[in-house]
């Protein structure tokens, strides 16, 4: 199997929703392309999308795949993965991606070391072109790469989420906000949002 297959709208797209073109988008791109392939697109909640991470991918993947957080098919675990789980609703059918992290550097990289140094703000001007040059390649390599060569492709190992609800408002009795029933807390025979449950200490 080829490289990507997406077209350049596509992934237009999703750079113009993230704002920038890296890496991290590729690899949503990639996984969004797989689900296109075998298991289409939700217009509305036909796909439920679990995601491990909170990372760039999670654009990309809202955007090809029509999984949102605000129409509640797309979850967000913070497991730090790079792992992303898609069912689909009428047949039950699931799948959990694993991308390769090694494809962007080990732990003790060059590559991983100048990004922390980066993201600090602590990068001289030839480390940073050095680095733009690295993220480059690295961006290359995944959207150039046959998908199963990116990807371990496993069975989902939680079982499908529930169709998104539509819950009853209730107002904190401490800040005077609206807030969703199922996170208010309980505290002294009043009920509070969850900042202010937690400020009670």
């Amino acid at each position: 199997m080829a490289g990507c297959e997406l077209s350049p709208e596509q992934i237009e797209k999703a750079v113009d929703f993230h704002g920038h073109w890296c890496p991290g988008l590729a690899i949503g791109l990639r996984a969004g392309e797989y689900v296109l392939n075998h298991m289409g697109r939700a217009e509305d909640e036909e796909l439920v999308a679990l995601v491990e991470t909170d990372m760039c991918a999670v654009d990309a993947i809202q955007v090809l795949t029509g999984c949102t957080f605000g129409k509640g098919n797309l979850i967000y675990k913070d497991h730090g993965k790079l792992a992303f789980t898609f069912y689909r609703r009428a047949d039950g059918k699931g799948v959990r991606l694993v991308f390769d992290a090694q494809r962007l550097g080990s732990p003790d990289s060059e590559f991983t070391e100048l990004t922390q140094k980066w993201l600090k703000g602590q990068i001289g001007p030839e480390q940073e072109a050095r680095l733009m040059r690295m993220r480059e390649e690295r961006t290359k390599d995944i959207m150039g790469s046959p998908l199963d060569e990116l990807f371990s492709v496993k069975e989902p190992d939680v079982s499908m989420p529930r169709s998104a609800r539509i819950l009853t408002s209730l107002v904190c009795e401490e800040c005077g906000e609206s807030i969703m029933e199922s996170r208010t807390r309980r505290l002294a025979g009043r009920t509070l949002c969850i900042p202010c449950f937690q400020a009670q200490g």
